[in-house]
């Protein structure tokens, strides 16, 4: 088994570091508040573009989810992992370091310090990979491959001539004989250590802790030109190890492995969003891998959330409300009715949030699901008036919905969150009708959020989702979205609530006027 990617099952092009662009539609669905959130801490790795780049391939989506679930389960293996990281993390410290340094040794010491790093590094993972059963094709294919690669001559030459030449500077030593203006650097010869000596001699008068006069050594990455100066003296003493370090750093500057710094880069996909998700699960929330259908348009989810909202009441300490969803059959179209701030534009968001994570090979929010194989989804939510392009609102609206019309497919998932508000009932009955038909047609999944009940009737395609109110109180939102025909009785308290039209706010004003 070759292996090419972590990401990828397939050969594929390596990704371009050049920020990509977020799709249109993230902000609507708030999926940009949540990518925000996962590559947090993670911004030298670039996996914003990981998240811009959906799969269409059932099978690259398994090779992911596969992976995924040995790494939220095998905490030994995502440990091993997070470990190796670490190393490769200190290694590109070291690199930076011997690029920005001033004196040639210390720039070249610091360099063979990077390799050693790689070298223990990489050896180490294949050790601990070794000894653990690994489920995942993909992971499992990456320890073959390191394996074939700690054996190659390329690397067990790099290791052996990393070893020789850490122990032969590490048996490097040197006298100093300084003077008030003067430093001369000679061979070790053997001189006779007198500061053991001393110390013990005088140790007999010690008869309480005193201060610490002996000069502390400069641990610091960079050093002084004086310092400088005493390393290019001891470099003509030892003339053979210096120039082998010299030649070592010309020789090994492309000593790492492509395919090993790709893989680290790629896993940290995985375990950014496992930490994310942690936050979930910790607060009791379920979160599961969905089946994935590319000729099935039954689509469900069961216990389900907006992860942005989500994350937001978890730490304001608030309660979350899970819903349930599903199509089957003929059914295409949610269409999703209620009072206002009753939680229908969240599940719209949750539905699109759902498709388009299962489609990175992410486990989604829910207790179970199943989700089907989209090619885009377009979303058409509310923006203020742009004077710009001399159109009116409704003018606008219409012109956007055109677009979305003209460009998706039968495969589509197309979201539209409270159209046509701008023109009258009328009006909006009548647009919103039209373009329903042509969704239907076209037979896409969609889901519309609308105060307009009657056109939960007008197809069996579509199925009406109402968002609910506390029975004893209609002003109390319960934030759950019920499959059942729409009678219209919510949204029209919610309308009246917000004019302060109903009977207890009327008989209230009446009360003020007549005292």
């Amino acid at each position: 088994m070759s292996f090419n990617s972590i990401l990828f099952k397939k050969k594929k092009e390596l990704l371009e570091e050049r920020p990509l662009k977020e799709p249109e539609f993230f902000t609507d669905l708030n999926l940009n508040q949540i990518v925000e959130a996962v590559i947090a801490g993670r911004e030298y790795y670039n996996l914003k573009n990981f998240f811009y780049i959906p799969l269409n391939n059932i099978e690259e989506i398994e090779y992911r989810q596969e992976i995924m679930q040995e790494l939220e389960e095998n905490e030994r293996l995502i440990k091993i992992i997070k470990e190796f990281s670490k190393k490769i993390e200190e290694m590109r410290r070291y690199l930076e370091l011997s690029k920005k340094l001033q004196y040639k040794y210390n720039k070249e010491g610091w360099f063979l310090e990077a390799v050693n790093i790689y070298c223990d590094a990489v050896k180490h993972l294949y050790d601990e990979l070794s000894s653990i059963d690994l489920k995942s094709k993909g992971i499992i294919s990456f320890r073959q491959y390191l394996l074939e690669y700690i054996i190659s001559p390329g690397f067990t030459s790099l290791l052996s001539e990393t070893k020789k030449l850490k122990s032969e500077l590490s048996g490097v030593k040197y006298s100093l004989l300084i003077n008030i203006n003067s430093v001369t650097v000679c061979k070790y010869t053997g001189e006779t250590d007198y500061s053991t000596e001393i110390e013990s001699s005088f140790s007999r008068f010690k008869q309480r802790e005193v201060k610490d006069y002996t000069q502390k050594y400069n641990s610091s990455t960079d050093i002084n030109r004086i310092e400088a100066e005493i390393l290019n003296r001891v470099a003509k003493l030892f003339p053979q190890i210096f120039s082998s370090l010299s030649n070592y750093c010309v020789n090994n500057r492309k000593y790492p492995d492509e395919k090993i710094l790709i893989f680290e880069r790629e896993i940290q996909f995985y375990i950014a969003w496992l930490e994310y998700t942690e936050k979930f699960k910790n607060s009791g929330l379920k979160m599961c891998y969905p089946v994935i259908s590319d000729n099935s348009k039954e689509v469900y989810g069961y216990e389900v959330f907006d992860l942005a909202l989500a994350s937001n009441l978890i730490d304001r300490n608030s309660v979350i409300v899970c819903n349930d969803f599903h199509l089957k059959g003929k059914e295409r179209i949610f269409l999703v009715s209620g009072p206002n701030q009753g939680g229908k534009t969240t599940f719209a968001r949750i539905f699109g949030q759902m498709h388009y994570l299962s489609k990175l090979g992410c486990s989604i929010p829910g207790r179970k699901a199943q989700m089907f194989l989209f090619d885009r989804i377009f979303t058409h939510f509310e923006k203020k008036e742009d004077i710009k392009n001399l159109r009116g609102k409704l003018n606008d609206e219409l012109v956007r919905i055109k677009e979305i019309l003209d460009k998706s497919t039968p495969e589509s998932i197309i979201i539209m969150n409270e159209i046509f508000n701008s023109t009258t009932a009328k009006d909006a009955i009548f647009l919103s009708g039209k373009i329903l038909e042509e969704i239907i047609k076209k037979d896409s999944l969609c889901v519309v959020v609308t105060f307009i009940v009657e056109l939960s009737s007008m197809s069996d395609k579509i199925v009406s989702m109402v968002a609910t109110v506390n029975s004893k109180n209609p002003s109390v939102r319960t934030y759950k979205i019920e499959r059942r025909q729409a009678d219209g009785i919510s949204y029209a308290i919610s309308i009246a609530e917000k004019y302060h039209l109903t009977y207890e706010q009327l008989k209230k004003r009446l009360e003020e006027r007549l005292n």
